[in-house]
């Protein structure tokens, strides 16, 4: 039998990456560690659950599920449309908004191609502009977000996207409306600005931009939504982008076939109606968001001012330790090392008790 090398064999691109790395699940620690009563604050997940609207859909849709979905996704599209006064050729339906962040590479990125995001930004951007062998240029961060006059000196001839998120994960970082405009109107047309806002609904409505109004002005402009976080769908996968119909087209040209299955079709339509329980979900982030940071000041534990659900605070250059203190106390946050931040721990906010059961398990460390 012939030696087979599978490593070498991979496009270049693959064999440099480190899989993604997730928050711990619950079963996990429970496994590991034979513990009960895990609270897990590591995923920025809601912990309010998913609305009653959203299980009675998915209970009455329990019967159907021998069938394929609609592959258009055309009644979500419908909604998404009738909700934000955009045309539905405008929309590409994603398995979670990662997905069409892969679909965005994909479609425009070569590996002749550089790709531009900031320092401490989303993993998932340099994942895929490597997957593709093309460059990452990744900017450093100011404040711990993004500067984008930097950002806008880092482009060449070569570049061909540039990823912001908006506000930040895992900084929590956020900038204004009249700071994004005026960066994406400087942005050359051969560049395609990609704007994450995974947080959008977190943000309060008088300092959110209009981004999906901007495409109009700005055709090279893409931005991406999930219903993971506020919505509280993360198990099921559903996210969007919004662009140029001429670019919702080619990215719809290689997208999976049914890349979003019926329930979370289903769901998202459903979470879609229900305005009321996502004002009670950024209702309930902002009292606990207060919970945690009145904590930290009280112990003089530096954070970075958070516009989505979670908060990053600065623990000290043991913040591994602590991390893994807190999980033998059945308390899950996520250490982000791997973005840049040893010294800091990402905290997703949870429900009132939980958020306390951190409190209570951190105050025992310090």
């Amino acid at each position: 039998m012939q030696d087979f090398d599978a490593t070498s064999l991979a496009l270049p691109g693959i064999r440099q990456l480190q899989p993604y790395q997730a928050g711990k699940p619950i079963e996990e620690v429970e496994r590991e560690l034979g513990i009960q009563n895990i609270v897990k604050l590591a995923s920025n997940e809601n912990p309010l659950g998913v609305s009653a609207l959203v299980r009675e859909a998915l209970t009455n849709k329990i019967s159907s599920l021998a069938r394929y979905p609609d592959a258009n996704g055309f009644y979500l599209k419908q909604a998404l449309a009738d909700k934000f006064a955009i045309q539905m050729n405008q929309i590409t339906l994603g398995n979670g908004s990662n997905d069409v962040l892969e679909l965005l590479a994909r479609t425009y990125v070569t590996s002749e191609h550089e790709v531009i995001f900031a320092q401490h930004a989303f993993v998932v951007y340099p994942l895929v502009t490597k997957a593709i062998g093309a460059t990452p240029v990744a900017v450093p961060a100011k404040d711990y977000g993004h500067d984008l006059d930097a950002m806008l000196a880092a482009i060449t001839a070569k570049t061909r996207m540039i990823f912001v998120a908006n506000p930040n994960n895992p900084t929590g970082t956020f900038l204004t409306k009249d700071e994004l405009e005026a960066f994406i109107a400087k942005v050359p047309a051969h560049v395609l600005v990609v704007l994450d806002e995974a947080y959008y609904e977190y943000v309060p409505e008088r300092d959110r931009a209009p981004s999906f109004a901007w495409i109009e002005q700005y055709p090279n402009l893409v931005v991406t939504r999930t219903f993971s976080k506020a919505y509280g769908l993360a198990g099921l996968r559903a996210g969007y982008a919004v662009s140029h119909p001429n670019v919702a087209d080619l990215m719809n040209r290689i997208r999976q076939p049914f890349n979003m299955n019926e329930l979370a079709l289903t769901a998202a339509l459903a979470a879609l109606q229900d305005d009321e329980f996502i004002q009670r979900s950024v209702q309930m982030n902002a009292e606990g968001m207060a919970q945690i940071t009145t904590f930290c000041d009280a112990h003089g534990l530096n954070y970075i001012p958070s516009h989505g659900n979670f908060v990053t605070i600065e623990v000290g250059a043991n913040a591994g330790e602590i991390y893994q203190q807190l999980m033998q106390q059945g308390v899950i946050v996520r250490p982000i090392a791997g973005y840049e931040l040893p010294n800091h721990l990402r905290v997703s906010i949870g429900l009132p008790e939980e958020n306390a059961k951190f409190c209570a398990a951190m105050e025992t460390l310090l």
